[in-house]
């Protein structure tokens, strides 16, 4: 039966939503449109705005609803649910899902822009001393939530899914398979088939970063659409200064969003892909970084604008174009047009022409009101002086700026491309065959000056502020030291910075000696960020003993320097410690540096490898409510691939999960590989205990080979492990000539290098589950198999079931031997045992050291401390003056 009630009920709340988003904006547009905006009729407008959002909200939460309703219940019949969910799923992973889609992604943004609009619905009315309905009344909340629900109403469009004069306007997550796939023959014969399993999650996205990152980048992208709602509200209402301080907590706190689901993206790719890095310059990774460059660039300019009323032109610009930037990027992504350029690049669903329209839309929306206040916005009366810290800032605007540029313009060649395609002109241009290369290669240089800047600039910030000795806070800091004597700014800079410049010169040299750093690039870039650190250092210690909420600064640029030097480390020093060193190759089909980087390994037979002796364990695999890992000897496979049957007890530090005979529910499309380090005594290892590490590997129809790595964490380094190529389970296959053997219990033979002993004989009553009936007969035999490190067991079974016979062979695929009971002689006591054998189990394992990677996930925490220090001191300025009723 069709649940098409469900589906009906989400696309309802859907066009709601989108009619209420339409009539807010409509509201609050009269409203601020009035001359007496909150009086008379007025009030019923503001009502009514207030009215129509929150019902767009509430439309917004129900079709969130329905929508996990349909994938949560797993209703095939409605294409999200069978193209992100499967039966198997595990439950955790059921949230990804929601969002893994088009659809889903937009209804998360919409989501979070809704909670957004709610808040700032609430702050905005808040006013004591001015009330509403009255002529004095200027309150941010009619501008702002008018720009905020046009947004909301394009992009809910693009989930609207319908169709006005042959126009498709949006793609609907309601939408039923059969009006998907409408040229399937199934759907033909039979429209109301509902397949009985969904194609199931992106084998890379059942991480559980992936259930926290993609709602915390939409977040961001939500929360940026608040700054620059401001700005336009600035330009709309010719109140061109006042709207930086209500903007500046939001712009901050949308920078920390961002700037945390960006590194949440950093740190899944490091855990999960195999690549062996955290960022790889993909276009969809810049497509969201270079909006953060930028948002970091307005967020100091705002602060300027802020303090001394200069840069309020570079201000708006900067905020909007990060605006639209995120629409930018939107388009990238969604429109299909990055997808022969980026591995998770959506894929087009007829939606391009409709980001385009919203894009341009702000675009032309942002130039009307930029070339209509132009004139009238204020700007700086003279010259800046190179000793301002207004001058440094926006060298430091301009560095950032260069760097989003430079990012953008190369991304961007796909859409050059289809542009001069769709005139007639072919373009040849491509993009980087090395992308990181490419990137790395220029924006090395871009964070050199970034760390010189973050260091000097906090000098030139605080210079004429008196904050190092409370003696000198009556005096005129331009024109005294702190002695009291006679100084000009410039012998005053030089005089703070000198401290810090040689310590950095000394710790720096010491580094660069001991870590034989020779490229030239990488000495200056060390060299900066440790005088960012120290530099931002000296000025926590001096600004915190007075107020620690004018430490924010200091604090995040402490944390930008700690960054640089852990990527500086990470990615220019990282070592590959897996050389083949046996002079043999893996296969001729491999590239040479698979050859040349990994080592091969067999189960349980130990192999030297830089300091340690590592060896392949065995294969292991998830089962449902086991805390660990569950080795796959232990198990016996049914027909149904997500049930096993326990050997043996199954036990987790001592206690006993499942017993002998249990049916266990599992996880079976990866598979765990266990590798032991054990330090050999030698190099900094030699103090090490042994460690296990279960790198992951799963072998897709569609994707081949998915690799995710296992790390060990030391104090300066991390050892990174993934196997790069096993034996394919997918492929059948290759047994050798069948060999029959006739034992009596305790008999041994030798079989490819083992002795196999028959321990004994033992009756079944019941087989795979099934209980067998008392006409029916069932035995296996139990053979123990002697290897090098330790004993394996297999167990083929003889069945009489219906008067028929049948024999389910055992197979032991680490040492690549099938065994097979054949017939059984009662009378003499005999039992003829086939075996087969195959090759024998192995993995290609490569591992890789990423020294001091540690201070870039250090100086991301620091970073955001940095963040939350300034937004709590900027958002109690702006309540302060909001109490006072002056916005």
């Amino acid at each position: 039966m069709l649940h098409t009630f469900i589906g009906n009920l989400g696309h309802l709340f859907i066009i709601i939503s989108f009619v209420a988003s339409l009539v807010a904006t409509y509201s609050y547009f009269i409203i601020n449109s009035s001359s007496s905006p909150w009086g008379g009729l007025g009030v019923r407008w503001k009502i009514f705005a207030r009215s129509a959002f929150l019902i767009h909200t509430f439309s917004i939460i129900g079709v969130i609803v329905c929508l996990f309703v349909i994938v949560y219940k797993q209703y095939y019949e409605y294409h999200y649910a069978w193209s992100h969910s499967s039966n198997n799923l595990p439950a955790q992973y059921m949230i990804a899902c929601f969002w893994e889609g088009q659809e889903g992604s937009f209804l998360l943004w919409i989501f979070w822009q809704s909670l957004l609009g709610l808040i700032l619905i609430k702050t905005l009315k808040k006013r004591n001393g001015v009330h509403e309905g009255t002529l004095k009344d200027n309150s941010w909340e009619a501008p702002v939530m008018a720009i905020f629900s046009l947004v909301q109403a394009f992009i809910c469009s693009m989930i609207l899914g319908v169709v006005i004069f042959n126009i498709k306007i949006g793609s609907s997550p309601f939408i039923l398979l059969r009006d998907f796939m409408t040229e399937a023959p199934i759907f033909m014969t039979n429209p109301d088939f509902i397949p009985e399993d969904g194609t199931g999650l992106n084998p890379l996205l059942q991480n559980y970063w992936m259930v926290i990152h993609p709602p915390t980048l939409f977040l961001g992208f939500a929360a940026v659409l608040v700054p620059a709602a401001f700005a336009y509200a600035g330009l709309w209402q010719k109140r061109y200064t006042e709207w930086i301080r209500p903007a500046l907590p939001w712009a901050l706190f949308a920078t920390v969003i961002l700037g945390i689901g960006i590194l949440m993206g950093g740190y899944w790719a490091y855990e999960t892909l195999n690549f062996g890095g955290y960022w790889n310059w993909d276009p969809v990774e810049n497509a969201v970084f270079v909006p953060w460059i930028v948002l970091i660039a307005s967020m100091h300019s705002m602060v300027v604008a802020r303090k001394k009323g200069t840069s309020m032109k570079l201000s708006f610009i900067l905020v909007i174009t990060t605006f639209l930037l995120i629409l930018y990027s939107t388009f990238l992504t969604r429109s299909g047009i990055l997808g022969n350029s980026s591995v998770h690049s959506f894929t087009d669903l007829g939606l391009s022409g409709q980001l385009l329209i919203v894009l341009v839309a702000f675009v032309l929306i942002s130039i009307f009101f930029m070339v209509r206040s132009w004139k009238k916005i204020p700007s700086s009366p003279g010259e800046v002086s190179t000793y301002s810290r207004e001058f440094w800032v926006f060298i430091g605007i301009t560095v950032l700026c260069l760097c989003a540029f430079q990012i953008i313009i190369t991304t961007s060649i796909p859409v050059y491309n289809a542009i001069l395609e769709n005139i007639g002109i072919e373009s040849n241009v491509a993009p980087p065959a090395d992308q990181i290369a490419h990137y790395s290669k220029i924006q090395v240089w871009f964070a050199l000056f970034i760390a010189i800047l973050s260091g000097i600039g906090q000098y030139f910030w605080w210079h004429k502020t008196p904050i190092l000795k409370p003696e000198t806070r009556n005096l005129k800091p331009e024109t005294r030291n702190l002695k009291g004597k006679i100084q000009n700014p410039r012998s005053k800079i030089l005089n703070a910075i000198s401290i810090p410049f040689i310590l950095t010169m000394i710790i720096s040299s010491v580094i660069i000696l001991l870590a034989q750093i020779r490229n030239i690039s990488y000495i200056l870039l060390l060299t900066c960020a440790m005088f960012t650190i120290i530099a931002n250092l000296n000025i926590f210690i001096n600004v915190v003993k007075n107020n620690y909420k004018l430490a924010g600064g200091s604090v995040a640029h402490v944390g930008i320097g700690l960054m640089l030097i852990g990527i500086l480390f990470s990615s220019g020093f990282s070592k590959v410690v897996s050389l083949n060193t046996t002079g043999m190759l893996y296969s001729k089909e491999f590239p040479d540096e698979m050859n040349r980087e990994n080592i091969l390994l067999w189960p349980n037979e130990p192999q030297t490898m830089n300091e340690y002796r590592v060896t392949y364990k065995g294969r292991y695999i998830e089962a449902l409510g086991f805390p660990g890992y569950i080795k796959k000897e232990m198990l016996i496979q049914t027909q149904n691939a997500h049930k096993v049957v326990a050997r043996e007890d199954i036990l987790y530090k001592e206690k006993v999960f499942y017993k002998k005979g249990d049916t266990l529910n599992i996880y079976p499309e990866n598979t765990y590989y266990e590798v032991e380090y054990q330090p050999t005594g030698q190099g900094k290892n030699k103090t090490s205990n042994t460690f296990t590490l279960f790198p992951r590997a799963q072998v897709n129809p569609q994707m081949g080979l998915i690799a995710s790595p296992d790390i060990k964490t030391f104090l300066t380094k991390d050892l990174y492990t993934h196997v790069s190529s096993i034996p394919d389970p997918n492929e059948e296959k290759q047994w050798g000539e069948t060999k029959e053997y006739v034992m009596s219990i305790g008999d041994t033979i030798i079989v490819n290098d083992f002795f196999a002993i028959l321990d004994g004989i033992e009756r079944l009553y019941a087989v795979h589950g099934i209980r067998l009936s008392p006409a029916d007969a069932a035995v296996k035999a139990k053979i123990r198999i002697l290897g090098k490190a330790k004993n394996h067991y297999s167990a083929p079974v003889y069945v009489i079931h219906d008067k028929m016979v049948g024999r389910i062979p055992d197979v032991n695929e680490e040492l690549g031997l099938k065994f097979t009971l054949l017939h059984i002689d009662p009378e003499r006591q005999k039992f003829t045992i086939s075996v087969n054998t195959s090759q024998r189990d192995y993995i290609i394992l490569k591992a890789v050291e990423k020294p001091f990677i540690n201070l870039l996930w250090i100086g991301t925490f620091l970073m955001i401390i940095g963040f939350c220090i300034a937004i709590v001191r900027r958002y109690g300025e702006f309540a302060k003056v909001r109490e006072k009723g002056v916005e």
